[in-house]
């Protein structure tokens, strides 16, 4: 039987068969998650143009030097600015402008006094505009303005090659108006389980059989990170159904072809024998827990990865080896998964092999520590429902005493944007 292979010789051997897939122009609408294939530059300063921060009158700051309460300045009001206009006159001394939050400053102003601050404040800018303004307080050049420029200015790098594009990433496009983005195209990935024991999950328990689990959370997994699942199903331990599906999957346009079981050393493990006969296996069997019946090679000259059957077993052996795959096609700069350093709570022991053990990551007064999620099994869900990390030992360590420091892949992130 072939040596074991480590993880990082199975990642390395996996990535350099993967290639960047081509890119395509689409609408910022429809580039939520989708990552740039090229920097993006602005050639326009945000804001625009100077415009007032507040409803109020655009004046000279020094008409309101000496303003009080008891000696308030009184201006004459020349016009009126909404947003979304363009004024032609200019603010002289002695002179205001009414404004509001947006619009841009006329010529000669150099401030806004806030609505608030002036006896129109009491009721409101709603009325129609008088002859005159009192301002109770003095304010200095620059007060309730946001300058051209301030956010950005032209020439600024936005976001480089790689990025993925999140919610306020698409809304600054808006703003600066850039209407569409060049984006790696979304990887096409075929799932197929395979078990005499499964059942769809919309039908009813039987004995002997299980639900099928692994096709639904591999497809969540790889959806989270932009893969368009093209195909999704399971067929039984049957040869002949399983070499048809492999061959309608990997003739359909697919640049993935992922499955789940089939790939041990049971009596009915024929995805395999498969790839094996009529594809090109590259390796089977990597040396770490849970994974390690994890197989890749090319059917019909598309990449094919084979994951254990166990459903924790294929989730991890999914975030180690596809989402690597998964970001290089995407054009993401990085490919693996961050990781952190934490202490550990407890003690924890391991077979020898590298182990990603399901646990619980906490944050203490600035500090990071781990601890065990529960029972270790590979078939375990629930656990794994519960875990919000996976703790990782190295291969030839066997135990690590409580508080020493661990590397953690923190899972699931509850805040945020990714």
């Amino acid at each position: 039987m072939p040596e074991l292979l480590s993880v990082s010789k199975a990642q390395s051997i996996i990535l350099d068969a993967i290639q960047t897939l081509a890119t395509e122009l689409i609408p910022i609408q429809s580039a939520r998650s989708r990552r740039l294939a090229t920097p993006i530059i602005t050639d326009t300063d945000l804001p625009p143009f100077t415009n007032s921060s507040a409803d109020g009158f655009a004046v000279q700051a020094a008409d309101t030097l000496n303003a009080s309460s008891a000696s308030p300045v009184v201006l004459t009001i020349i016009g009126d600015i909404p947003a979304g206009t363009n004024p032609a006159f200019r603010v002289n001394r002695g002179q205001a402008a009414r404004i509001m939050t947006g619009a841009p400053l006329p010529e000669g102003a150099d401030a806004v006094v806030m609505v608030e601050a002036t006896d129109i404040g009491i009721r409101g800018l709603a009325v129609p505009i008088p002859r005159q303004v009192r301002i109770f307080s003095p304010i200095l050049p620059g007060d309730s303005l946001r300058p051209r420029g301030q956010d950005l200015t032209a020439g600024t790098q936005l976001f480089p090659a790689g990025h993925r594009l999140r919610p306020p990433d698409i809304g600054l496009l808006a703003s600066l108006g850039i209407p569409q983005v060049q984006v790696y195209r979304q990887p096409r990935i075929a799932l197929l389980s395979t078990g005499d024991e499964l059942l769809d999950p919309s039908k009813p328990l039987q004995p002997g059989k299980i639900h099928d689990a692994n096709s639904y959370l591999l497809a969540s997994v790889l959806q989270e990170h932009g893969a368009v699942i093209t195909h999704m199903g399971f067929v039984g331990d049957d040869e002949v159904a399983i070499r048809e599906s492999l061959e309608n999957y990997a003739a359909s346009g697919i640049d993935l072809l992922i499955t789940s079981a089939g790939v041990s050393v049971g009596a009915y493990d024929y995805v395999r024998k498969i790839i094996t006969e009529q594809g090109d296996l590259t390796f089977w069997r990597v040396n770490m827990r849970p994974g390690k019946p994890l197989a890749f090679g090319r059917f019909r000259n598309v990449p094919v990865i084979g994951l254990p059957g166990n459903p924790v077993s294929a989730f991890v052996s999914c975030l180690i080896f596809v989402l690597p795959a998964l970001n290089k096609m995407s054009g993401a700069a990085t490919w693996f998964l961050d990781s952190i350093h934490a202490k550990l709570l407890e003690p924890v022991e391991s077979d020898g092999r590298e182990s990603y053990l399901r646990a619980i990551l906490e944050n203490q007064h600035g500090n990071w520590f781990v601890k065990l999620a529960g029972q270790q099994s590979s078939g375990n869900l629930f656990v794994l429902t519960r875990s919000n990390a996976l703790l990782i030992l190295p291969s030839e360590v066997k135990s690590l005493p409580t508080g020493a420091e661990v590397n953690v892949y923190p899972l699931f992130p509850e805040t945020g944007w990714d």
